[in-house]
């Protein structure tokens, strides 16, 4: 039994995602949590709100033990790139990826 979160066209690179990612990977709930709390990271913004809502689905719709649930699986891959220009010196233009992140984040129960 897995309880499952997703959030896509996150405004935030997936290399800067990743980083948390690999931080809270294989770490219980509560644990991962304080680590999104207390990171200095700009990922963690998002990933808080996306434990948050995966914790509330296991609840809710799976009637998981939340003192047993753990991250399993957590994985972010790249979505569109928004395409801007900068002015540049001699009428030149330099291109701006502005890149998004879809993230992925599975919680199971842990066996005694």
């Amino acid at each position: 039994m897995e309880a499952r979160a997703t959030v896509t066209y996150v405004r935030i690179s997936p290399r800067k995602v990743q980083i948390v990612l690999d931080l809270i990977r294989n770490q219980k709930v509560d644990k991962a949590m304080a680590i999104l709390k207390f990171t200095p990271k700009a990922a963690c913004e998002y990933l808080e709100k996306l434990l948050k809502s995966a914790i509330a689905n296991a609840e809710n719709n799976h009637n998981m033990d939340v003192s047993k649930l753990y991250v399993a699986e957590c994985n972010v891959g790249p979505g569109p790139i928004l395409k801007r220009i900068r002015p540049k010196d001699h009428g030149r233009a330099h291109r701006i990826l502005k890149r998004t992140s879809h993230i992925t984040l599975v919680l199971r129960e842990q066996e005694d």
